[in-house]
């Protein structure tokens, strides 16, 4: 049997720096590499976090998302379901959240049509399931952070 490679299974399963592609080239290292990642983050998510879940992760930090190994946008979640979102680009837009049935659900000042999502718990790390369109988008977790977005000031002038 074949072992996985082990490339695409850092992009699922993010690994520790010491076993990531690359650094450690030994077949051993390798072996061990895939074994580690394979162990805990294999079994699906139990079913979708709770809202009060959801909630108690996410408020006062910053997550940074990826989708297909490529880094998607990030999001601050503050106090009393407030949200800001950024495509990593500087360009932020103001938002909230709230619950639809197990859904959780954003509008943007620039996008009041809801963005409804179901959220996972894997391997301790948020994955997303866009819920307009299941097969299109699933974002996960790289990063979660303290600090706030960057965000540019306003646009001004005419």
């Amino acid at each position: 049997m074949e072992a996985p490679d082990i490339r695409r299974l850092s992009y699922i399963f993010p690994l520790p720096l010491a076993l990531r592609p690359g650094l450690c080239e030994s077949r051993t290292m390798k072996r061990l590499a895939v074994l580690l990642a394979l162990l805990p983050s294999v079994a699906p998510a139990d079913g979708p976090i709770t809202p009060e879940e959801f909630e108690r992760l996410v408020t006062g930090k910053t997550f940074s998302y990826a989708s297909g190994g490529i880094a998607y946008g990030a999001e601050d979640y503050l106090d009393n379901r407030r949200v800001r979102w950024s495509f990593l680009d500087g360009d932020c837009t103001e938002g909230e959240w709230y619950v639809s049935g197990d859904q959780i659900c954003f509008v943007y000042d620039d996008i009041p049509s809801p963005q409804c999502w179901t959220f996972y718990l894997r391997g301790g790390r948020l994955t997303a399931q866009f819920q307009s369109d299941p097969a299109a988008t699933e974002l996960y977790e790289t990063a979660r952070e303290d600090e706030p977005l960057y965000c540019k000031g306003p646009k001004i002038g005419v």
